[in-house]
């Protein structure tokens, strides 16, 4: 691994459980671990990743697809949560690495990573969604968003590799089998993003250094890796995209910054908070 690059690898994507990883050569995050510690552990073994680089945990909601794991992997290898004081009151019980409480107005620093929190729209508590940063690179972790917000345009903008949901093919969830309740909960702004509203956001927001599009959350039942690769590869240039797996770990992809970057990360009024 390049010393000034960043690897990526969604270690489980859909309702089912969520992990991502992300980290260079001295320090990694998990953004959610929704799988058990067990099977964690199998995955990141298989692609090749080490759990002693992992230096904290940041908790997007209190969704048992994305804590399911997170109190055990945190005790046993005495890593930091980072999870907004609602989501805890919430979310996983025994977690005793609770480190600080994420808010929208600080940026975390651990290591030589930068971690950003922003509010997003999704029926939880006080959910969240994060970008990292290492050496002008960002990656942002953009999932169970019910709506595309000014914030979400924004910070998917200043991306090199983006983990994005597109949940649901908007025809299979009207005609499918589900509840009328659940199909409006899905689609009704507070539950997840459609294909068109996700290929929408990358076609007119994307940054001209954006190289990785991995699709995530894809639904079970209401989406097709299929369909969802061939609306995004129809807009996507030279961009690479792969829709992540629900049933195994994506190979781990490596992000560079080859091109200029644009200005800072950091918004006006933006704290620093420095951890380790």
């Amino acid at each position: 691994m390049h010393p000034m690059t960043l690897q990526i690898c969604a270690l489980n994507s859909g309702s089912n459980g969520n992990c991502y990883y992300i980290g260079n050569s001295h320090t990694a995050v998990l953004v959610d671990a929704g799988l058990s510690c067990r099977e964690t552990e199998i995955r990141m073994k298989q692609v090749g990743l080490s759990m002693k680089l992992v230096k904290g945990i940041f908790v997007s909601h209190e969704h048992t697809d994305h804590i399911k794991g997170v109190s055990t992997i945190a005790n046993k290898y005495n890593i930091p949560v980072f999870i907004s004081e609602e989501t805890a009151k919430q979310g996983p019980r025994l977690i005793r690495h609770i480190s600080t409480s994420i808010n929208d107005t600080e940026i975390i620093t651990i290591g030589n990573l930068s971690i950003t929190p922003f509010r997003k729209y999704h029926d939880a508590v006080d959910p969240f969604s994060f970008i990292v940063s290492y050496n002008d690179i960002t990656v942002g972790v953009f999932t169970d968003i019910g709506k595309v917000c000014d914030k979400l345009k924004h910070y998917f903008s200043l991306c090199h590799a983006v983990f994005l949901e597109s949940n649901y093919d908007e025809k299979m969830l009207a005609e499918g089998g589900y509840p009328e309740y659940l199909k409006n909960r899905i689609r009704g702004g507070e539950g997840h993003l459609s294909n068109t509203e996700a290929v929408n956001l990358f076609e007119k927001h994307r940054s001209p250094q954006l190289t990785h599009c991995i699709l995530a959350h894809l639904s079970k039942e209401n989406n097709h890796p299929a369909i969802v690769e061939s609306l995004f590869q129809a807009k996507a240039n030279n961009i690479f995209i792969k829709a992540a797996s629900r049933y195994e770990p994506s190979e781990i992809f490596t992000i560079s910054n080859s091109l200029i970057n644009k200005s800072s990360t950091n918004d006006a009024g933006v704290q620093q908070m420095k951890l380790f």
